[in-house]
């Protein structure tokens, strides 16, 4: 079964990880980030990441569970 496919438009250059599982409503409050991401694998670009401060940017994939997060820039 194909992973989902959800597209996320940033309207920054970069964007932490901690601040898009939020953004993307998987987590309720910005400080269960760090927990989150010890307890879950999440992948970015394919590489396991455990950081919350990791920076992200247009045309990163980030797998959570069975859905990927695709980054793109919010156009003005």
């Amino acid at each position: 079964m194909e992973p989902k496919r959800t597209i996320i438009k940033i309207h920054t250059k970069e964007i932490t990880l901690g601040q898009l599982i939020k953004f993307a409503d998987i987590i309720q409050e910005g400080g269960e980030a760090k927990t989150f991401l010890a307890c879950n694998d999440v992948f970015v670009n394919g590489e396991k990441e455990t950081r919350r401060g990791r920076k992200l940017h247009k045309g990163d994939e980030i797998k959570i569970f069975e859905e990927i997060l695709l980054l793109e820039e919010k156009e003005e």
